[in-house]
């Protein structure tokens, strides 16, 4: 009688078990759903990470965007009272910077160095109004255009220099630009003299060192606003156009920085920085 009793409980408890296994394995199937559900969001982030990492790979320092620049040429780019950058290349790089997943780090030189600075891998990009011209074409990447430029001319109120008569004077420019290029090409090096920065070449116009100053409108805009007594010429010397600058062996983050170039100014970021420091007319 105990063994029936020992045999009947034993089957009791293997159905028993059975039981419990069946209710387990029915609250995976339910709860199955739910991770592929969460999945596509696993993947999201997986890829997030990929990109982040790949980013990283292409720049000199791991998760840096290095950039070089010549932090006197407002509103593109300047020093601010606590040490800082700011500007419009400042923002649209660290918007870049961003979407890459790196920290933007700003490194401040003289215009010619900046543009060097890419040319040795010194530098990731360069971002300091520079124009793209068929000899820069030669010795680094452009990314695609992110705005345009007009080179003005700045006088002394009541000169007497004019857009046709600009050959016939003493012209500043800043050294290693594109006007000082334009400059010296269309009036020779006995008419041109560059110096480090735009406003040190305001400052010789001021002082009667150079009778006229080419430079962006932009900054020429700044400069004329900060020194009563000048004015820009109506005419304008020449239209170009702003990128970014790297160097020929990463193509693959000139394709980076251009894929997210392109989300912001599809996104209005680019033009909403742009207006923030450029007034419409």
């Amino acid at each position: 009688m105990k063994k029936l009793f020992a045999v009947a409980l034993a089957a009791l408890m293997i159905a028993g078990m059975f039981a419990g296994c069946s209710g387990s394995g029915s609250s995976e199937t339910t709860a199955a759903p739910a991770e592929t559900t969460a999945a596509p969001e696993t993947a999201v982030e997986t890829t997030a990470a990929a990109e982040t990492a790949a980013a990283a790979s292409m720049t000199l320092e791991a998760g840096k965007l290095l950039m070089s620049t010549n932090a006197a040429f407002p509103p593109y780019e300047m020093t601010t009272d606590d040490g800082g950058f700011a500007g419009i290349d400042v923002e649209i790089a660290g918007a870049i910077a961003e979407k890459l997943g790196l920290e933007l780090e700003i490194l401040d030189m003289d215009f010619d160095a900046a543009l060097l600075a890419v040319q040795q891998n010194k530098s990731d990009i360069v971002m300091a109004g520079v124009s793209v011209t068929d000899d820069r074409l030669l010795v680094m990447n452009f990314s695609d255009t992110y705005t345009t430029a007009v080179q003005v001319i700045i006088v002394k109120e009541g000169s007497e220099v004019t857009a046709d008569t600009l050959g016939d004077y003493m012209i500043g420019t800043q050294r290693g630009t594109t006007g000082n290029i334009y400059c010296t090409d269309d009036y020779g090096d006995d008419h041109v003299l560059a110096y480090d920065n735009g406003a040190t070449a305001v400052q010789a116009l001021m002082n009667g060192q150079v009778d006229a100053v080419v430079i962006d409108s932009a900054p020429a805009e700044e400069f004329v606003a900060a020194n009563p007594g000048l004015a820009i010429l109506e005419t304008e010397y020449v239209t170009e156009e702003y990128a970014i600058g790297m160097n020929k062996s990463n193509t693959a983050l000139l394709d980076a920085v251009n894929a997210a170039l392109e989300e912001l100014t599809a996104d209005g970021t680019v033009q909403a920085i742009i207006d923030k420091y450029i007034s419409a007319k």
